[in-house]
């Protein structure tokens, strides 16, 4: 079942980068007693990832601020490493690289989606939202392999 407005975000540990080392982080903790934005791309360094998803929420992490969110968060079933070296790679600042190695927080979602056939294993289907304490408030899924909706901008005109 994919999730929907007015669910709560399943219970899972995610990987984040810290100074020492990979770390696992909650989606209690991440998501807890807080207004984010949450943005999900198939994969890092991907073309579209790289040169719109991403991009556009760097572009936009002041305005999202001003309109109440406190953090940003970028997820993507890659590893740690990955994700970090991607956000440094295009100065993602203060958001959140987030991975989701196994993609159990994906799958918990409903959001998942099977690019085995490009070598690239069980991926998210590229989405944004606004998560007001554990709670999803604002969803933007798009259709696999689309980018018309999960922007930053129409994420932004949300809030």
């Amino acid at each position: 079942m994919t999730i929907k407005v007015g669910d709560k975000l399943p219970d899972v540990d995610l990987m984040m980068m810290t100074d020492k080392g990979p770390s696992k982080v909650s989606t209690a903790d991440l998501f807890g007693g807080k207004k984010v934005a949450l943005f999900a791309v198939p994969g890092a360094y991907t073309p579209t990832c790289s040169a719109k998803h991403l991009p556009g929420f760097v572009d936009n992490t002041a305005n999202l601020n001003s309109k109440g969110v406190s953090d940003i968060v970028c997820l993507s079933v890659n590893d740690p490493f990955v994700m970090a070296a991607w956000g440094k790679d295009h100065n993602a600042g203060s958001i959140k690289m987030v991975a989701d190695p196994d993609a159990a927080f994906t799958k918990a979602m409903g959001v998942e989606f099977d690019a085995s056939g490009a070598g690239l294993g069980v991926r998210s289907r590229r989405y944004s939202m606004v998560v007001d304490d554990g709670v999803v408030s604002q969803l933007n899924l798009e259709e696999t392999g689309g980018f018309e909706v999960s922007d930053a901008e129409t994420l932004l005109g949300q809030l």
